[in-house]
């Protein structure tokens, strides 16, 4: 039966449609007969714990500057939405946390994806640390000390945000670095958040390959290769996407997290392997689906929307 899906997202009007999983999604939803409206987290609202937002709905269609007729705008209730797309893209602070609190008033009862809860307990960069023999050797802290022994021990570092996304704020610090401690003196003044460091992989020059695993199960995956000069993959920092298969370590990768990420209703999931090392677990608003398309692979916002579907029962 058609489905009434709300979509919390940034302004529709602006986003890159060759490349937006959450306008592949919204396109599948429309095929599938789906009605469609978008909000953005700001629109939330509750009241005597009755959550309502301010909608316009949105037909959407695959043109290059003509992808969307927006309708009137509308207060809605939230509850009453069969399922809410919550993609919305990071930074991950009090402001995304706070709209996971406010969608948790009507989930599951709407079904919300990914589940709010688990997205703010578990973010990315936290989330990945559950699977430390998956991993290359990683430090979470901001202690200098700790940075600076985990240094000495292993060379070479990536260092980015715990909370940052889309290769912002990544660096490579090298083992004899003479910038080393004015980058320390710089970062540890701009927030009061923990740091990720993790030993650099060389390999990361042959690509960074995105996998998309849906409600627990690896699908299809997209080599993303950095511009020459970074290590940052991420197609938004230059990053060429190759097509790709899935390795038997990149498999057995899938395998070990698949099942927690489906007990804690993760539905569209992508996850980074540099060099047969998981790096991270990417739950906010994943990326991907497009761009394997576009290389040959599946459609994977079909089968994300038959495992929503799924769920509905």
């Amino acid at each position: 039966m058609p489905l009434r899906v709300a979509v919390q997202m940034d302004p529709i009007e602006k986003i890159n449609i060759a490349g937006d999983s959450t306008f592949a999604l919204m396109l599948e939803a429309s095929a599938r007969g789906h009605s469609l409206h978008v909000y953005g987290a700001e629109a939330l609202t509750l009241r005597d714990n009755h959550l309502t937002a301010r909608m316009r709905k949105a037909e959407v269609r695959d043109v290059v500057g003509d992808h969307v007729t927006l309708g009137e705008v509308e207060r809605f209730d939230v509850a009453d939405f069969d399922v809410v797309l919550m993609r919305q893209d990071p930074p991950f602070d009090l402001a995304y946390t706070t709209a996971s609190h406010l969608l948790e008033r009507v989930h599951p009862k709407t079904l919300v994806v990914n589940d709010p809860a688990h997205v703010r307990n578990a973010p990315e960069k936290i989330l990945v640390t559950e699977f430390p023999d998956l991993m290359p050797p990683t430090l979470i802290t901001r202690d200098r000390a700790e940075i600076e022994a985990f240094r000495a021990e292993h060379g070479d570092l990536v260092m980015k945000p715990l909370y940052g996304n889309g290769g912002a704020g990544v660096f490579k610090v090298a083992r004899d670095d003479m910038n080393f401690n004015g980058f320390m003196d710089h970062f540890l003044g701009l927030s009061r958040e923990p740091w990720m460091t993790q030993r650099f992989l060389p390999k990361v020059h042959e690509g960074d390959k995105r996998i998309i695993l849906v409600d627990g199960v690896a699908m299809a995956g997209v080599n993303r290769v950095p511009a020459p000069g970074d290590i940052r993959s991420n197609l938004v920092r230059g990053g060429a996407a190759k097509a790709t298969d899935l390795t038997p370590r990149e498999q057995e990768i899938c395998a070990r997290i698949g099942p927690l990420l489906r007990e804690r209703g993760q539905i569209f999931v992508g996850i980074d392997v540099i060099d047969g090392h998981l790096t991270e677990i990417n739950v906010t608003s994943p990326t991907g689906i497009r761009a394997i398309k576009r290389l040959g692979g599946p459609d994977l916002a079909v089968a994300i929307w038959d495992a929503i579907e799924r769920r509905l029962g």
